[in-house]
């Protein structure tokens, strides 16, 4: 197959995953560029009859929603069927980092919340060892630096040491999460023990929440110059 641009790429992706939508699920819906190419695909069926309700992680994921009209559940919500998100990495085992965004909170709760968890990406995003993208990590503004100098003790226990910045926008203005939160991007280059590091911030206060999404994909379709590839089970 020829080369393609990821865009193509991630549509390729976020098609594949439409097949897995039946009429009447209750479906979580990612944030980002791969996932908006899903809610935009899923949207074209909803206006022609396909029957289901839906959770977004973010507000911009709401407003494309909405834009479609693609009825939407209230924020109470319960168990959710199936949940289609990107991802910023995914290694063998399927453990992810999330983020990039900034909905890292919201799309943990949905992706904990469902049945099912299938990830939509192009090929660039799998790698060996997760931690070439800068781990996200969503804090409270109270005891800012507080909570930033634990992040960098516990990192360190797990052979994690690198850059630790606060995310600001072109203009140099701090961003915040949908939720007012502080984020937190970690160049930590490479997260040897991903599945130790996870708890280790989990349990400090301060952090909200994490990047690394451990044990919640059930599958990966990814799409790439070779075609979709398929990583764990779909069903």
């Amino acid at each position: 197959m020829e080369s393609q641009n990821p865009d193509e790429a991630k549509r390729q992706a976020a098609a594949a995953a439409l097949e897995l939508v039946k009429p009447g699920m209750r479906l979580g819906l990612g944030t980002g560029s791969t996932a908006a190419h899903f809610v935009a695909l899923l949207g074209a069926r909803v206006a022609e009859g396909l029957r289901v309700t839906c959770v977004p992680t973010s507000e911009r994921t709401r407003i494309q929603a909405e834009s479609l009209a693609i009825p939407l559940m209230p924020p109470d919500f319960n168990r959710l069927d199936l949940t289609i998100d990107g991802a910023d990495e995914f290694d063998p085992q399927l453990r992810l980092i999330k983020g990039g965004g900034g909905a890292l909170w919201r799309e943990k709760i949905v992706a904990a919340a469902s049945k099912r968890m299938v990830v939509i990406s192009d090929a660039s995003k799998a790698v060996a060892t997760l931690g070439k993208f800068p781990l996200p990590i969503e804090i409270s503004r109270f005891g800012y630096e507080a909570t930033r100098a634990a992040i960098v003790r516990e990192a360190r226990i797990c052979g994690c040491e690198g850059v630790i910045t606060l995310r600001k926008g072109p203009d140099g203005a701090v961003l915040t999460s949908d939720s007012g939160n502080y984020l937190l991007d970690c160049a930590f280059g490479a997260i040897p023990v991903a599945d130790e590091l996870a708890p280790r911030l989990s349990a400090i206060p301060g952090v909200v929440e994490h990047g690394l999404f451990i044990g919640l994909a059930n599958a990966v379709i990814s799409a790439g110059k070779d075609g979709i590839k398929i990583y764990g089970h779909l069903g």
